[in-house]
């Protein structure tokens, strides 16, 4: 099937809001670089235009995001990797810098990049049956898409510890306790709710709402230099590739710190 029957990521209007669906079902909406390039080509598109008011993030088929792809995590040495971060750091930077504001909707498992493509929003819904997790040190890598910046924003630096040493699975009840999400709503309704609260935000005044974003973003862009270098470092490393290999193969990685 071709990349124009299955694009990775939907992007459909409804009067001033867009909707963004990521649309890999088969994988359960991994963010694989291409659903990563077709964020960043969607948001400058309605970065750009002003008939767009705010948008909703969301994923197909009762998923929100099932993190990263690690079928795609290959890199070849060093200068490679830092140049996959760079990448990826684009789609963070339009998310969190845009003028537009984001809401995310959030059904069934928010994991990994999709919990920072959460924390990326300006605001949070999620059916009640939603469940939250950041296993990045179980593939032995460090929490990125920004995920170090913008989590301790949201729920404080005790919880944003506890989520990503332990890397255990949240439910809605206790995302919406801590802050991680802002509204929960029946299964089935958070796109719905969604689209309610964005065209709340759609009738505000955009330069505002624009500027608070950019006075909420201060210190993103030190986050960002920090992460790409030591992630593009664990990258090369022998935990991460046997944290890849045990996923792959469904069982109990071994670590051994190297």
């Amino acid at each position: 099937m071709s990349a124009t029957e299955h694009p990775p990521l939907l992007v459909e209007r409804d009067g001033p809001i867009a909707i963004l669906t990521m649309n890999m079902p088969e994988r359960r909406n991994a963010l694989g670089v291409p659903m990563r390039a077709a964020f960043v080509e969607a948001l400058e598109e309605l970065e750009a235009d002003r008939t767009v008011r705010a948008a909703v993030v969301t994923g197909a088929a009762g998923t929100f995001c099932s993190g990263g792809d690690l079928t795609g995590m290959e890199v070849d040495g060093l200068d490679a990797a830092r140049e996959r971060m760079r990448r990826t750091h684009k789609m963070v930077r339009l998310m969190v810098n845009a003028r537009l504001p984001l809401i995310a909707a959030v059904e069934g498992w928010c994991v990994g990049a999709g919990l920072s493509v959460l924390c990326a929003c300006d605001h949070a819904v999620a059916s009640g049956d939603a469940l939250f997790r950041a296993p990045f040190a179980k593939v032995g890598l460090i929490p990125d898409l920004g995920l170090l910046h913008t989590l301790p924003r949201r729920v404080g630096f005790g919880h944003a510890r506890e989520m990503l040493l332990f890397g255990e699975t949240m439910d809605a009840r206790r995302a919406h306790e801590i802050g991680l999400i802002d509204r929960l709503c029946a299964p089935g309704e958070a796109l719905t709710e969604a689209k309610k609260r964005a065209l709340i935000l759609a009738e505000l005044a955009p330069l505002s709402l624009a500027l608070t974003k950019a006075a909420l973003a201060e210190g993103l862009e030190q986050a960002l230099a920090q992460e790409r270098e030591l992630q593009a470092a664990l990258f090369m490393t022998a935990d991460h590739a046997e944290g890849k290999r045990a996923f792959l193969e469904k069982r109990a990685p071994t670590f051994r710190g190297a």
